[in-house]
């Protein structure tokens, strides 16, 4: 493709039509920005060049895949200089997304028209960068100052009503070609170039404080808080400040690992099972129980346009159930999140019914009951009789053989599992399990009503918990050998919120409730291998009734009016007393070791999960572990890590981990490798 075809110019009268054409957003590829560097020259003699995109869509952002590239010029800060400096001036008109270095184009033209809804930021701080073309040194002398950190330092996307409200929209327009050829026709005079504007720079420092404690140990956000900052500079300066500091970023691990889970997210979207296959059109949904899980379903569901009924036992389950419901559904309305018509919408489309005849006419069925699998084989008996043949069933199941659960439903194609995460109305995670009977047009249909729900939908293969609670599971056990071993719970959440998880193993388990891993264990007894180190402290807990926040007490206590885990001696005087009776010599273990040890068995399971096929590739295990675990994006989830640290270096740790817990570990072949 050449300059021509990417960026084209059309001289009507007195108006140069500059159009960006570099489907799909117009991204400012190296193409892009010789074609506007050319097309700065060839408006000349014009009243006006109107600047466009094609496609319903500005400008969203750089073209990421040349990131890992030298820069090649002609670069685009030097674009949008010649833009503001051209004897013709420009008119942006912003349309769809106008982010990144499609902003920074716009505000280096003289003026800026934008359709309704145009979404408008500088999203460079999500990819560990800041701008690179001006968008620090323009956005506070043309939007100020606070609206600047909002936009550079938070990732806010603004609307264009907002913007232009701060006076960086000239005008919002319904019909965009009209007003332009009305502005054209009686041109106001040129506004002042954004770049030699003043701005004052106010005291940030308590700014800084709040940006570094929502950044979680990102360091992004601050790094564009100081270049915002240089605003207090010349523009002559301060712009080339901020172009060599993007260009050093670029190659930051951080923004190798925020941009290695961008399109890790993407290529999970898209497996290689569902590659050409059309998914079925799904319209009403049918959702066995409205317990806490149901009822997030129902909300997510309700919030994406379908019609859901939630099948119940008896009246006072249903009405149980559709308080539940209608408080999720008046909750977003109160956030408005919603409008009071769409959640009026959202009422006329949600029923509850006793029986599972409501379920006849259902387009898919989602089971929500708890971890039995008799209780569910029987859910999928009597969904079968109630509904078509060809109706998709499915179960959201967390740890159980989705091919048990199926077993006898006739046309066992039509079944797949569906593991939402809690609460679902919420949480961004779905995992789509795949059975050996899934057709993969049912397969395709689980990805298109997960993109529907606006969840990150990943596939996974049939094993104990998936990708993601089976490596949760290794990674609960390896924290409790910890304890065993020598180490305090407050220790090791604190390594791990100090590596820039949410929360640490611990303080997890009591937010969740300790009793759902307790009931996994005794699950999984029967089949625990016979050399494999089991630790019972968690199982003391649950005995004595210690389940977690609920409870007031798990590892930790809790008050009534606080949720905040308060260390307590009891729980610290078992695990010593613990430790004694087993003639276990306990030892301190620093952050740093308790951090290496955990990533080690996480990374590992992760490599285990990739080999046995169970995840199609390793981005797709780290997209479970940033959108259903908390792992740090910054990090660019745990298989993007060990690649960053070093897989030799992780298998020493996971040795060292075997080594202290003989027969409990299998390593992973890629770990094996690496270790030789």
């Amino acid at each position: 493709m050449s300059e021509r075809d990417v960026v084209q110019v059309v001289r009507e009268g007195d108006i140069a039509w500059v159009t960006i054409d570099n489907p799909p957003v117009n991204a400012t590829s190296t193409l892009v920005r010789a074609g506007l560097w050319q097309a700065v020259d060839a408006v000349q003699g014009a009243t006006l060049a109107v600047l466009r995109g094609a496609g319903n869509c500005f400008v969203a952002g750089g073209d990421m895949s040349e990131f890992d590239r030298p820069p090649e010029e002609p670069h685009l800060p030097d674009v949008v200089q010649k833009i503001e400096d051209s004897p013709v001036p420009f008119l942006a008109v912003l349309d769809g997304a106008t982010l990144g270095g499609g902003w920074e184009i716009a505000m280096g033209c003289a003026w800026r028209i934008a359709a309704p809804g145009v979404k408008i930021g500088l999203p460079e701080v999500n990819m560990g960068l800041i701008p690179g073309a001006g968008g620090t040194q323009r956005a506070p002398r043309l939007i100020g100052m606070e609206a600047a950190i909002d936009m550079a330092c938070r990732g806010r996307i603004f609307a264009a009503e907002e913007v232009f409200d701060l006076g960086g929209i000239d005008l919002i327009s319904k019909d965009i070609i009209a007003d332009i050829k009305a502005f054209a026709e009686d041109l106001p005079p040129r506004p002042e170039p954004v770049s030699a504007r003043d701005v004052d720079v106010p005291d940030l420092s308590g700014v800084a404080d709040e940006v570094r404690k929502r950044a979680k140990g990102q360091s992004s956000p601050l790094e564009n808080l100081k270049a915002l900052q240089w605003v207090a500079l010349p523009f002559a300066e301060g712009q080339p400040k901020e172009r060599a500091r993007h260009l050093e970023l670029r190659q930051s691990a951080e923004s190798r690992a925020l941009r290695h889970a961008f399109f890790a997210e993407r290529q999970a979207a898209k497996p290689d099972a569902i590659k050409g296959v059309t998914p079925r059109d799904i319209a009403r949904i049918a959702i066995v129980g409205g317990g806490l899980m149901g009822a997030g379903i129902a909300a997510a569901a309700l919030s994406a346009g379908y019609e859901v009924v939630i099948l119940e036992r008896g009246k006072a389950e249903a009405e149980a159930t559709e308080a539940r419901v209608t408080g999720l559904l008046e909750g977003a309305l109160k956030r408005g999140k919603i409008s009071r018509e769409v959640s009026e919408k959202q009422r006329d489309n949600f029923s509850v019914a006793p029986g599972y005849g409501a379920a006849a006419g259902a387009d898919l069925a989602i089971e929500a009951v708890f971890e039995d699998l008799e209780v569910k084989r029987e859910v999928f008996r009597n969904l079968a009789e109630a509904m078509g043949d060809d109706a998709i069933l499915a179960t959201n199941t967390s740890y159980l053989d989705p091919t048990e659960i199926f077993a006898g439903v006739p046309n066992p194609a039509r079944c797949l599992g569906l593991h939402f995460f809690s609460p679902a109305h919420i949480m961004k995670l779905l995992e789509i399990v795949m059975t050996p009977d899934t057709a993969p047009e049912v397969l395709a249909t689980g990805f298109a009503f997960g993109r529907k729900l606006k969840k990150m939908t990943v596939l996974s293969g049939i094993c104990d918990g998936f990708v993601g609670n089976r490596m949760l599971a290794a990674y609960r056990r390896e924290a409790e050998y910890l304890l065993a071993d020598g180490a305090l719970p407050h220790e090791v959440d604190a390594a791990m919120r100090g590596f820039g998880m949410p929360m640490g193993p611990f303080e997890l388990q009591d937010l969740t409730g300790l009793q759902i891993a307790w009931a996994n264990r005794q699950r999984q007894a029967a089949t625990r291998p016979e050399g494999e180190r089991y630790e019972t402290i968690a199982d003391t807990l649950c005995d004595l009734g210690r389940l977690g926040q609920r409870a007031g007490k798990g590892w930790y206590r809790y008050g009534e009016a606080s949720r905040s885990p308060v260390r307590d001696p009891e729980v610290e005087g078992m695990i010593r007393a613990y430790s004694a009776e087993r003639g276990i010599t306990r030892r301190g273990f620093g952050a740093d070791e308790i951090a290496n040890r955990l990533m080690a068995v996480l990374i590992n399971e992760g490599a285990r999960i990739v080999e046995e096929g169970i995840a199609e590739r390793s981005g797709d295990v780290d997209t479970v572990q940033i959108h259903g675990y908390g792992f740090p994006r910054w990090r660019g989830g745990p298989m993007h890590y060990a690649s960053e640290r070093g897989w030799d270096v992780v298998a020493q740790d996971m040795a060292r981990v075997a080594e202290a817990s003989p027969g409990s570990w299998v390593i992973a072949d890629q770990l094996k490798g690496a270790a030789r």
